[in-house]
């Protein structure tokens, strides 16, 4: 009797030690299920790369057929080792004409998408780019999250108002090249830019060199910028950015040595837009 009574006792508790496991592993799986859901959520909205493979290109959130289809683009989908730099310049702290100085001694053709901020306090630097044939683009007046806003003429207000001071500032008119603030976007957004003639332009290589207190080391740079080119690459950088304007030089011609020329992005969606 005792050993059958210590039997009923042993198999309880290992049945009991079974299903706490086995709660254990289901809270965990259900754990892991809502984190991979909540990422996924969080990431709507907002442009997002992962580079599996060194010098290829990065695999994003939207491919370039579906962007197409709104005249937007992240990189030129050829083995050409082409590379399209733009900067986001959303106020002016001394570093621009450093950057200018670099594009200028190795013929490299830049977009510089700009804020209001930077258009109505930089009238001589904005001269200089289309002077040195730069391209400037928009990325907006206030540089707010674009994916929030749901009317045409909202939109519309955030780009015309930049063209606008552009135009005061430089007497040319803005070229019809648009970078959502923050990579924040939805298609509503897309097909906005694409109504008032805009081709979107996304990036394929960026890397974290916006914090004025925090700025990349020379190495830290290097190791993202020449370790993830690839070939058709649209490249983005910030004019802010002190350590920017301390490596161009240096970067434009370690991705010379590496094989690489510098296009301007016209020629991408040009290469990008079927023949008649």
């Amino acid at each position: 009797m005792k050993d059958q009574n210590w039997k009923k006792i042993a198999a309880t508790c290992l049945f009991l030690i079974a299903a706490f496991c086995a709660g254990r592993i289901t809270a965990q799986i259900r754990s892991e299920n809502t984190r991979s859901i909540s990422i996924e959520m969080e990431a709507d909205g907002n442009w997002g790369l992962s580079f599996p493979e060194e010098g290829q290109p990065p695999v994003a959130n939207a491919s370039m057929e579906e962007l197409a289809a709104f005249d937007t683009y992240y990189a030129q989908d050829t083995e050409d080792k082409r590379i399209y730099l733009t900067f986001d310049c959303g106020y002016e702290n001394g570093n621009t004409p450093l950057i200018l100085d670099a594009l200028k001694k190795h013929k490299a053709p830049a977009t510089f998408f700009v804020v209001g901020n930077f258009v109505s306090t930089s009238g001589d630097l904005l001269k200089r780019m289309v002077d040195e044939g730069h391209a400037v683009g928009n990325h907006t007046f206030s540089h707010p999250d674009m994916s929030k806003i749901s009317t045409q003429e909202a939109f519309a207000k955030e780009l015309s108002q930049v063209e606008e001071l552009f135009k005061e500032a430089t007497g040319t008119e803005m070229e019809k090249y648009y970078r959502p603030p923050q990579g924040k976007y939805n298609e509503a957004n897309l097909q906005m830019a694409k109504d008032m003639g805009y081709k979107t332009f996304f990036w394929s290589l960026a890397y974290v060199d916006w914090y004025q207190d925090q700025q990349p080391s020379k190495e830290e740079a290097f190791e993202k910028l020449l370790g993830r080119i690839h070939p058709g690459a649209i490249v983005l950088l910030h004019n802010t950015s002190s350590t920017n304007g301390q490596i161009l030089d240096e970067l434009l011609s370690k991705w010379e040595d590496m094989g690489y020329t510098f296009h301007p992005l016209k020629e991408l969606w040009d290469s990008a837009t079927p023949e008649a």
